[in-house]
């Protein structure tokens, strides 16, 4: 559970960052939404890389799933 609620945090994390850089440049430039937006884009793909990482990360430390270190069923029924 807690896994799963770190991995939410660094999406949204992500994507909040991503917004607000891009509301600053912005207010910054004086370019209406297109950096927002941009940056909104950029964050939500960061966050999703992130979690994909962490997410590889997990799955090979686990180690093999269970019933997979099984021989094959030769029976017949």
């Amino acid at each position: 559970m807690g896994e799963a609620l770190k991995l939410a945090t660094e999406m949204i994390a992500g994507v909040a960052v991503g917004g607000f850089v891009g509301w600053a440049f912005d207010r910054w430039l004086g370019t209406a939404p297109i950096l927002m937006v941009v940056f909104l884009i950029l964050g939500a793909a960061a966050g999703i890389l992130n979690v994909i990482r962490n997410a590889q990360k997990r799955q090979a430390s686990a180690g093999p799933l269970p019933g997979k270190d099984l021989p094959p069923d030769d029976d017949d029924d």
